[in-house]
Formats: structure tokens, sequence, C-alpha cells
């Protein structure tokens, strides 16, 4: 069984075997072993010891980056967790602001990003980088071998030491993400390397992922959905992980059928997508995974019967390294539409608020995949667990007589579009800091494409008062814009002179959503 995240290399049959496929819709093609994989991310290792001051590669240290899916962030991120270093991927459409709170909370000492970046004044990742002290290293897969440049640096200033072989400990931080919430502000998740690894022989055991299985990894690097399960399992396996630079319905089945693939896993906004630009002929696909959030079962049963092939449900979250339960292989038991499936690997139990087991309430887990608890918030982890070591997930769930999971509500207060977890409490500060703004209150709408599509209401300064509620939308949904990533800006912004409350006077985000966000008026002006 994997401990470390080195484990995917130490099964010796499988060095000659395809790692990582770089297909022929990227700029640079590109197919490498496992073998020619390690021997990449050991140049990468000690290029970078060699090119940045030693103090910055100190074991524990964090190492942000940010780059689309590519081999460049694959051979990034194995080679900081094997150096025992902190891998902090970044969204590369994260704004200004929202870089420098990831690396002022990581306190992350170099960022990674693509040759090139530092050129361009308006890279929101080079620019916080450099507001926070942290270095900045460019990276880029010539075809042959991975350039790296410490920008503005003096050469030589790093040690000469080579590296010769990776020691990472099972204790040690391999990854840190963080994950809205109900606070606002987002919350550091630490990820051990035995974290990283249970999850990851979780998944393999859960699909029986082998040698002969190839992934079309559509689901961002940056994110667990895409690392844990779509890369990291896969190489446990001994498989083969096909990265395009970002999923395309025009190149998804191209790429899928030349590659051999015969699985993928995405959340259900790409499944419509992918149902909507069908393949002239449907290739052989063992199954299809869909996670992150809920799929509807006419949605189930529409891939089923256009794709031949079983969709598995599945629930996860940072907290857990991705993975909780899934719906099993059919070779195993039924996998139920609506469904979540059985724990894989993982202790699922219904809680009330004091704890105790009970029939409907909020879904807890416990297991060897979890993390310790949140990064410097103490009052966050004590809130997040029970006393018995249960983490509570804030979703409402039961189980069915078979014992498969399935949730009902979420108790925080978070919206989930396309799987992108936003703390409403975050939008609701950025657009107080707007010197119009008065009251304002963010919340989620049914949305038939990402599951829940984020509006917000506001209530005016006086002074702006007199200008027409189109304008001062607008000029909201700009002033988001530059604040926030594109996928959390509200689609709409209503104005109003009263925010309506409850009887006790308290605001309910389901209130308000319900007494501006009417769905007939809302399929009226499509």
């Amino acid at each position: 069984m994997a401990t470390t995240i080195f484990s995917v290399f130490e099964n010796k049959q499988n060095l000659d075997k395809t790692a990582v496929i770089i297909p022929s819709s990227a700029p640079i093609p590109a197919s490498l072993t496992y073998k020619q994989l390690l021997d990449v991310i050991y140049d990468f290792a000690n290029k970078l010891s060699q090119a940045v001051p030693a103090e910055a590669l100190k074991p524990g240290s964090s190492i942000s980056i940010s780059y689309i899916n590519s081999l460049e962030f694959v051979v990034a991120f194995l080679g900081v967790g094997f150096m025992r270093l902190i891998a902090s991927p970044l969204n590369p459409a994260y704004k200004k602001d929202e870089f420098n709170f990831y690396l002022e909370d990581a306190q992350s000492t170099i960022m990674i990003v693509p040759a090139g970046a530092s050129k361009d004044p308006k890279n929101a990742a080079v620019s916080a980088a450099r507001d926070r002290g942290a270095l900045v290293v460019e990276i880029h897969w010539n075809g042959k071998s991975l350039d790296v440049e410490l920008v503005g640096g003096s050469k030589g200033s790093g040690s000469h030491r080579k590296i010769e072989s990776f020691k990472p400990q099972t204790e040690d931080i391999a990854l840190l993400l963080h994950t809205s919430g109900t606070t606002g502000r987002p919350k550091g998740v630490p990820l051990t390397q035995l974290n990283l690894a249970t999850s990851m022989n979780n998944i393999v055991h859960t699909y029986e992922l082998n040698p002969k299985d190839r992934t079309m990894l559509v689901m961002p690097l940056f994110h667990v959905h895409g690392l844990v399960c779509g890369l990291l399992a896969t190489l446990l396996a001994g498989g083969s992980a096909v990265i395009p630079q970002k999923f395309s319905a025009s190149h998804f089945w191209k790429d899928f059928t030349d590659t051999g693939c015969n699985w993928y896993t995405a959340v259900p906004t790409i499944h419509q997508i992918l149902l909507r630009n069908p393949p002239a002929s449907v290739p052989n696909i063992r199954f299809i995974r869909s996670c992150s959030s809920s799929l509807a079962p006419a949605t189930f049963h529409a891939i089923e019967k256009h794709f031949k092939a079983p969709v598995l449900e599945a629930y996860a979250m940072t907290e857990a390294s991705h993975q909780m339960t899934s719906n099993p292989l059919p070779k195993f038991g039924p996998h139920k539409p609506g469904s979540v499936g059985l724990g894989q690997g993982v202790e699922v139990v219904i809680l009330d608020d004091e704890g105790n087991p009970t029939i409907e309430g909020e879904v807890c887990i416990r297991g060897a995949n979890v993390t310790h608890g949140y990064l410097n918030n103490v009052e966050a982890t004590q809130k997040s667990f029970t006393k018995d070591g249960y983490f509570r997930t804030g979703d409402q769930g039961k189980k069915d007589k078979d014992g498969y999971l399935v949730l009902t509500g979420r108790i925080k207060e978070l919206i989930n579009r396309g799987g992108e977890k936003i703390s409403p409490l975050e939008l609701d500060a950025v657009l107080l800091s707007h010197p119009k703004v008065a009251e304002a209150v963010s919340f989620a709408v049914p949305d038939d494409m990402y599951g829940q599509e984020v509006h917000a209401a506001v209530v005016l300064r006086p002074e702006a008062s007199k200008e027409t509620h189109r304008a001062i939308e607008r000029e909201l949904t700009s002033y988001m814009v530059t604040k926030v990533a594109k996928f959390k800006v509200p689609k709409r912004i209503y104005v109003t002179e009263h925010m309506p409350k409850t009887a006790t006077g308290k605001i309910q985000r389901r209130v308000v959503s319900e007494t501006f966000f009417k769905p007939q008026q809302q399929q009226a002006k499509l």
C-alpha cells in the first residue's frame, strides 16, 4: 500500500510503461514513461535547488504553483512533494488580491509560473509574488527537457549539491489547498503525504484501476479532484494520464480516442457539455465518474444511454484528500442515480448536532485520508471535528436500506457552482468594499448548467440611490471582475431599497434568494 506520493515510482514493473501523455491538441505534445518522468523530476529538483537560495527550499516551505494543466505542472507538483516541500497550487485565473491572500496565508517562498509570465505586467501571480517577497521561478518544457529560471536572481545563488534520491516522509505536509469557509475567509487545508496516499489507494481500489487504464484528465490540477483522482491515483495504478491544457468539447473525443483512453472523471457541467457534443463513434469506455457537485438523475441516465458506460457518482471534499464515497463498479453492486454511494476506505456516519447517531443529519467521516486540521485556525479545526474524531462535512444526508449515502442538503452556506465552492460571505465583503454599497447579500440560485449560480442583492448608500439600477449593476459587476476570479462574479446583482429579513430581523440567504430570483422571469428573459 502506498504511504507517500513517491509510491507511484516504486513499482519497477511500471517504469517502462507510459505515465503522462500531452495530446496533439497542445502546443508541444509529449509522451513520457514513468522512468522518463522521474528523470525529468530529478532534473527539475536539481535545477531548482541550484537556481534559488537554500533557505527557500527548507523542508516544510510552501511553493506556490500558478500553472494550467500541463507536463510542467505535473513535474513541479511531484518534484516539490518529493523534496519534502509543500505544493500550494493556485488557479491562474485568480486576481491579484486573491493571490496576495493565498501567498500570505501559505507563507510561500517561491511562485512557479510559465516562461515569459514575468514580462507580462498584467500577470497577477507574478505581481503578487513580488509584493509578498516570494521568488519568481519560470519553468517551460521545451520538448526535450524542462527549463528552470529564477527571474531577477543571481545565478549560482543556490546549492550545488546534486539530489540523487527522494525520501518524503508520511507525515510531511505535501499539499496545501484552500477551501471556502463559513467565515468568508478561505481556510488552508494541509494534506500530508499519508493523507494523499490513502486517498490514492482508496480510489485505485474503488475502480480497480490498473496499468491498462488510461484517463482523459479534464479537471484542473490545482483542485483536489483532478490532482488526486485524475492524476495521482492513475499513476499509482501504473496507468496513463492524458493531459490537455484545458477542457475543450471540440477536442475531447478526438484526444480520448486517439490516445486510447477508457475512463474519465468530471463534474456534471462537463458531462452535460459532452452530451451536447457527442462523438461520431462512441469509444469503448470502462466507466465514467462524476463528482464535486450533484448529478441530476436525468443526466445520469442520458450519459449511460449515449456513452454506453456505467456512471459512478462519488462524493468528495478537499479536507478528505478528495474521495469519501462512491457508487461501486457494477460487478460489486448497483450504482444508483441520486446517491453518492458507499464509503470507500472511509467510515461514514450520520450525526446530530450533539454528535449522536441519527437517521438524517450531518454527514461525518473518519479515515487516514482526512486532514488533521486547518492551517493556523484552531477554532475552525475544533468546530469541524467531533469528540470522537469524526470530521463534520457540513452536508446533510441519510443512508438508504442498502447503506448508500443520499445527500439531502447543505448545512454550511456555500455556493457550489459546477464544483467550485464559493463563500457568499467572501463575496459580501467584496461588494461592501464598494463605496456605493451599504448592504450586500450573495446567494445561490439553481442553474441547469452549473447546478448553482451566484446572484447577489445590494442596498445602496443614500448618495448613490438616484442612479439607475442597471447602471449600478454594471458598475458593481465590473468592480467584482477586478477583485475575484471570474467564476465567483455574480451573474445578477439586484438593487433594492430594503433587504428582506425574517420576523426576528435576521437575513437568511434562502429568503433573499426566494425574494429576488424568479425562475419564470429568468426563463422569459432568455
